[in-house]
């Protein structure tokens, strides 16, 4: 470890020279950074008290809590006026107590089940038959009113197999994968956040029939609905939640809606089909909380020095929420202790930058990007115009982590071609640990887009993959142990790195133009 470092400081000192005449960059203060974020990282720590710890971090006291802790170690480290701050209305907030699903019948078989969020109870363990619905349309519901009584909904899949995949969980990008992103012609339309539109879109229409279907299930006296997901195989379940039951004037339903693995589901569906009596016991508490109903933020900052750029601020963020099927490690666990440790770096080698530092770790992004919106909205923008208000034009830059537990290997532009020259040159002491690629594309589906959507200077970095979309994100698998400690090192490493260039540099970073804004 000795020899790479000195290797590593060798190659900084000669960087300075080839490159580092442009930007200004302080390398001595980036080698701190390297030595610290490499060599003494917390970031597994914090992780770990972040999932294991504190457990998943719904809206609600399981957020609440880990929150909580989060402002405190954040106070702990030295940074100021480390606070949570409200956005303004949220709803209830919900965690699970306990879940217990079985068939008994035709054998007994313990079934994997995580209810989904912001659903209901079956008040005691109950033994129930399946009602089991062939019609995936809301105008056929009507045609089982009189038979849901004490039942389990089962819903016809339009899958009646599983398809075995035989490309590997976890993959890194390949060189030739990282030239071709970085070689790209700039497209306004590359990277457009239409996947997360869809997403959202095909979220909303299933909650829309699950809403007329538990409306009708609870008027008729069903004790529960099973549901699943294509990808939910191998003993990950894919859940999210119908967080329309969370505005305040929502009332529960008090229906057990139960995400179970495609295995189960379809030995179900395959014996309901068949003829075959099937007989299940459940026992699911959820509960509901109304005591707060506001959504939260957690804040910080290390304060500027520079009296003329103080008043200005570079922000870093990642969303702080999670789903509920496991502890939130990849998503976003992972971007939180990152940021969190970027920071941590900086005060620990008594960095003084010259622009004020904020950190923003948010709330609600997995429901909407309600932490990150609200904030950009409450603060950098006014109500009447829309435009950048003295707060908002005051933002140098901001910064987001949110795309697993991979290190970075670059970051997007999202269609900002100004700022291409001076990422690269902010990447190339960290090009031997794998930063190397600077794309002009856009990316979506995270907090960075508040702020890009104002016209902001918001980014993205470009992450490995990992297993991110096969195994950990939105699912029961999202545990630390899924967590890559090299990776996520360097990626705080670079992050502090950025971070502190941007508030050190002399003017803020560049905007897009206005052409280029119109084209949003």
């Amino acid at each position: 470890m000795h020899k790479k470092l000195l290797l590593t400081s060798l190659f900084l000192g000669g960087a300075l020279l080839t490159y580092g005449q442009d930007e200004k960059l302080d390398m001595a203060t980036i080698q701190k950074i390297r030595e610290e974020g490499l060599q003494h990282s917390q970031v597994m720590e914090t992780a770990f008290y972040l999932t294991d710890v504190n457990g998943p971090r719904l809206q609600g006291p399981g957020f609440t809590k880990a929150a909580n802790w989060a402002k405190n170690k954040l106070t702990s480290w030295g940074l100021q006026n480390s606070r949570l701050e409200s956005w303004g209305e949220w709803g209830k907030g919900w965690q699970v107590e306990q879940c217990y699903l079985a068939m008994t019948a035709p054998y007994y078989k313990t079934i994997i089940a995580v209810p989904r969020a912001w659903s209901g109870s079956t008040g005691k363990l109950q033994a129930a038959d399946i009602l089991y619905i062939s019609a995936s349309d809301t105008t056929a519901l009507e045609n089982y009113r009189s038979q849901l009584k004490n039942k389990v909904i089962l819903l016809d899949q339009s899958f009646d197999k599983i398809t075995p995949t035989f490309k590997a969980d976890a993959t890194r990008y390949t060189d030739e994968a990282l030239q071709k992103m970085a070689s790209e012609a700039p497209n306004p339309q590359s990277g457009r956040d239409t996947t997360y539109r869809s997403m959202i879109q095909a979220m909303r229409t299933r909650n829309a029939f699950n809403q007329k279907m538990r409306k009708l299930a609870k008027q008729e006296g069903a004790l529960g609905i099973l549901n699943t997901t294509q990808n939910s195989v191998d003993g990950t379940l894919f859940v999210s939640g119908d967080y329309a039951n969370a505005s305040l004037g929502s009332t529960p339903d008090d229906l057990a809606d139960l995400a179970i693995a495609v295995e189960d589901y379809l030995t179900l569906c395959r014996l309901m089909k068949a003829g075959v009596p099937v007989k299940l016991e459940l026992n699911v508490k959820t509960k509901f909380y109304t005591d707060d109903i506001k959504g939260y933020n957690v804040l910080a900052e290390i304060p500027g020095t520079d009296p003329k750029l103080k008043d200005e601020v570079v922000m870093l963020g990642a969303h702080f929420d999670s789903w509920h099927a496991a502890t939130g490690a990849t998503d976003n666990a992972a971007g939180s202790s990152v940021m969190m440790e970027a920071v941590r770096i900086l005060k620990t080698i008594g960095a003084k930058p010259r622009r004020t530092i904020r950190i923003a770790l948010w709330s609600g992004e997995e429901q909407g990007l309600h932490g990150s919106k609200n904030y950009v909205n409450n603060h950098l923008v006014d109500a009447a115009t829309q435009k950048l208000n003295k707060e908002g034009d005051n933002i140098a830059a901001y910064f987001n982590v949110d795309n697993g537990t991979g290190k970075i290997r670059g970051v997007y532009l999202q269609e900002n071609q100004a700022v291409g020259s001076i990422f690269s040159q902010w990447l190339k002491p960290f090009n031997d640990l794998g930063a190397t690629t600077v794309t002009p594309r856009n990316t979506g589906g995270t907090d960075h887009l508040s702020f890009d959507r104002v016209g902001l200077a918001g980014f993205q970095f470009i992450q490995d993959p990992i297993e991110y979309g096969s195994r950990t994100h939105h699912t029961n698998m999202d545990t630390y142990d899924h967590l890559q400690p090299d990776d996520l090192k360097q990626a705080a490493t670079v992050v502090a790195s950025f971070v502190y260039n941007a508030a050190m540099r002399d003017q803020k970073l560049p905007r897009k133009t206005a052409v280029a804004q119109a084209a949003r």
